[in-house]
């Protein structure tokens, strides 16, 4: 029998939304506070998927200036209605402040989209679109009990009806549903859907971590009343406790496919090394059937498995993505990821072909803020990457190198610098707003490669002049750190090439010949 191995997008590609358009599928995934946001990926047959763009890719659709780590772009649905795609999002713009809602619009899904529809009355978070079949379109989402919480993050999820016309919802709305567990919590994630004469309301609870839980309901007609599958939740891994190979399942869309099977996708993590989720969350991809009008996961098992029989239909698998990035290209390729929206003209491919020119700014990666950084997603448990860097620092506040991201708070960066009027290469680790210098060695180059390897949670850390001379900075180094089960938050690590001058003032650059990364055995 054909398998195919979860995750279908490994790495931190949380809440994942999907439609099909024929035979072609599309799937969205949520960004926060990285830039462009809200990647979009195209696939044949649901298990390879090739990533065609980024929804939020212009300054004028996403401003986020200010927006603290593990904030900003939440839970995009994408929903495809008479030739038109639409993809709706919440923006949560500060820590306490205002979570606003907004959808977009294109007729290609690899752009260009349009600039944002504010619903300045829609409240709450991880709105989804209905096109029922009377032609009327409608908003869910969640919010507070009109009549109150009864307990710690008690919500509802709720509907009104959106007129496309005037871009604004109008009408009443109406409370559907408060979750099917007792004092269930954190109620989010709505997707509704009208199946063999039935509104099924899907929906996410017990928040995003180990508790994390898909619940279902349905009525027959879309305002209600609904009724609660007794089968509820209908797929979690919460009760496999927190060392099984796949945690914190939920957050779920479903899909039907042109051979009439239904799938679905959600979101989960791989912990390693421990319960740390350096990866983030992740993608998963899962069959399920319908039963006396209820739909069963994954029959005799419920729960999501590492491999899993291949979909009914015809594999597609796409050009496989170089491990080596030249930067040859006119543009950044779709992996990499900018913290916030890029301010300021601080890199470039065109100032020295072949090469990615970073400038110093004193802004830090630090800080809350939009430093010279230029990441991608850590995809892999075993992984290595490498680059080759030419910086010439003469300032003790000039630096630049390699980091391991998880936010401002959590990091490690092996960066070349200046001290005490020689130069050195160091490697520092930022825990909860500390620092301590793991390692440093003194070196005068020109030209400097650098390495980190991963095996678990085992980081190695290297240098060298040459690639054929590398030598030892730090091994052994504990990674989780990079976990969100220490640092907090929502999102998983980064790796990437960054400049600074702390604050300094500096006309300094570095220039990066390549960077490679690709996972290992």
């Amino acid at each position: 029998m054909k398998t195919f191995k979860n995750p279908i997008l490994p790495g931190f590609y949380p809440d994942p939304s999907i439609c099909r358009v024929g035979e072609d599928y599309y799937l969205v995934t949520s960004s926060f506070e990285y830039f462009p946001g809200v990647p979009i990926f195209h696939s044949k047959d649901l298990v390879h998927w090739q990533q065609i763009g980024h929804v939020l890719n212009r300054p004028s659709q996403l401003d986020l200036d200010g927006t603290p780590c593990s904030r900003g772009i939440y839970a995009p649905t994408i929903r495809y209605h008479d030739g038109l795609f639409y993809i709706i999002t919440t923006f949560v713009e500060s820590k306490t402040g205002a979570r606003r809602n907004f959808y977009v619009t294109a007729s290609d899904p690899a752009g260009q989209w349009s600039n944002p529809n504010w619903l300045e009355t829609a409240v709450g978070i991880d709105p989804s679109l209905f096109f029922d079949e009377d032609g009327k379109v409608y908003y869910t989402g969640n919010r507070k009990p009109p009549s109150g919480q009864t307990h710690l993050k008690h919500n509802e999820i709720w509907l009104q009806e959106l007129d496309l016309e005037k871009k604004e919802l109008v009408g009443p709305t109406y409370s559907l549903w408060d979750g099917a567990l007792k004092n269930a919590h954190a109620q989010e994630a709505p997707h509704l859907y009208k199946i063999n004469g039935w509104y099924y309301l899907l929906i996410a609870e017990g928040g995003t971590g180990f508790t994390h839980a898909v619940t279902v309901a349905r009525s027959k007609k879309i305002t209600g009343p609904y009724e609660s599958a007794k089968a509820n939740p209908i797929l979690t891994h919460r009760h496999l406790g927190r060392h099984y190979p796949i945690s914190n399942i939920g957050h779920a869309d479903i899909v039907q496919t042109q051979a009439g099977d239904w799938w679905m996708v959600c979101l989960g993590s791989r912990p390693f090394g421990g319960p740390y989720r350096n990866l983030g969350r992740e993608s998963f991809l899962v069959p399920f059937i319908w039963e006396n009008d209820w739909p069963v996961i994954n029959p005799g098992k419920g729960i999501v498995e590492m491999e899993m029989p291949f979909p009914n239909l015809p594999e597609k698998k796409w050009p496989a993505k170089q491990a080596c990035d030249s930067f040859d290209a006119p543009h950044l390729g779709m992996e990499w990821n900018f913290i916030r929206t890029p301010r300021g003209d601080y890199w470039s491919l065109q100032e020295r072909p072949g090469h990615l020119r970073l400038k110093l700014k004193k802004e830090t990666i630090m800080e809350e803020k939009n430093p010279a950084f230029i990441g991608r997603r850590q995809q892999h448990m075993n992984f290595l990457a490498s680059t080759v860097m030419e910086f010439a620092p003469t300032k003790e506040e000039e630096v630049a190198g390699l980091v391991l991201l998880q936010n401002h708070q959590y990091q490690f960066r092996m960066e070349y610098t200046v001290e005490k009027d020689q130069k050195v290469i160091r490697l520092i680790k930022r825990e909860d707003g500390s620092e301590k210098v793991l390692a440093k060695s003194a070196l005068n180059a020109s030209k400097l490669f650098l390495q980190v390897e991963a095996q678990g949670q085992d980081y190695h850390f290297y240098y060298g002049t040459s690639p054929e001379q590398m030598n030892v900075l730090k091994e052994k180094v504990n990674g989780a750190i990079l976990s969100t089960d220490i640092s907090g938050g929502f999102v998983g690590a980064y790796i990437g090439m960054y400049v600074s001058s702390n604050g300094a003032e500096s006309d300094q650059h570095a220039d990066f010949d390549w960077f490679e990364y690709r996972g290992i055995e």
